[in-house]
Order: structure tokens, then C-alpha cells, then sequence
């Protein structure tokens, strides 16, 4: 399957993508809300519930937006690189789960965002300076060779 007809084929059966779906098909963390779909031979992942998926969205944004300085970034609006976008998904994550739930062994992304808007009222007002320093921390694993 090519590039073209895989992202065509994707975007129609998967039209609620899940954000963070880097970081958990990577198994940096965990999400009840995600589905798995096969497209082809490869796996994609969609969100049951759109507000949630909405929040999720607003998350990555503030994340990415909170990370540019850490990350060395003078554009946030650009496409990033797969490590950059793993670095916030991933880090952004563990710098949130890091605040509100220390003993999990990975990541719960609803938990974590409803925990945020419960405590914080909006996910504006999270503590991104505390959040930042797990995104500059992560560090994407090294293949063995």
C-alpha cells in the first residue's frame, strides 16, 4: 500500500484520530479510551469520546506550545520531527503523571487530563514550568544494534 492511499484509506475508517497515538503505541503509556484499528498491516488508534479526545488535543497544544523553549524551537506552528513529537507526547506525559499520579507504572492520558481539569479547573493553568522539565528529560530508546 502506498503512502498516499494509506493516509487516504486511515483518515475515512479512523475520523476521530487519538492524539497522543504515538505515545501509546510505543507503550509510554495507557489510555481506556483508545481503540486499536488494523489498516493493512499497520495499527492506527481512534478515541471513543470526542470531548475527551477535544481535551487531549487542547493538552498536546498547551504542551507543545510550554515545551518550545526546552525543545529549542522558534516555530511551534511547524510539523516537527518524529523524536521532537515523541519527546512532547511522551515527556509532556510523564512531566503530567509525574504531579498528579506517581505510583502508576505508565501514563493513564484520561486519567491524567480529567485529574488536571478536576484540580485545576482549566488546562491552562496546569503547572507547565514542572510539566516542561519531563518533556526535556524524555529521551526516545536506543536501538540495539
Amino acid at each position: 500500500m502506498d503512502e498516499a492511499a494509506f493516509r487516504q484509506a486511515r483518515d475515512e475508517i479512523n475520523r476521530l484520530p487519538c492524539v497522543f497515538t504515538r505515545a501509546l503505541l510505543a507503550k509510554e503509556a495507557v489510555c481506556a479510551l483508545a481503540v486499536r484499528l488494523a489498516i493493512g498491516e499497520r495499527e492506527t488508534l481512534a478515541c471513543r469520546d470526542p470531548l475527551a479526545r477535544a481535551a487531549c488535543a487542547e493538552l498536546y497544544g498547551l504542551l507543545r506550545q510550554n515545551s518550545a523553549f526546552a525543545l529549542h524551537l522558534r516555530d511551534t506552528a511547524r510539523i516537527l520531527p518524529h523524536a521532537l513529537t515523541m519527546k512532547i507526547e511522551c515527556g509532556g506525559l510523564r512531566g503530567l503523571q509525574a504531579i498528579f499520579d506517581t505510583e502508576a507504572p505508565a501514563p493513564d492520558v484520561h486519567k491524567l487530563v480529567r485529574q488536571a481539569i478536576e484540580t485545576y479547573g482549566e488546562l491552562g493553568a496546569l503547572p507547565f514550568s514542572r510539566i516542561v522539565q519531563g518533556v526535556a528529560a524524555w529521551q526516545l530508546r536506543r536501538r540495539r544494534g
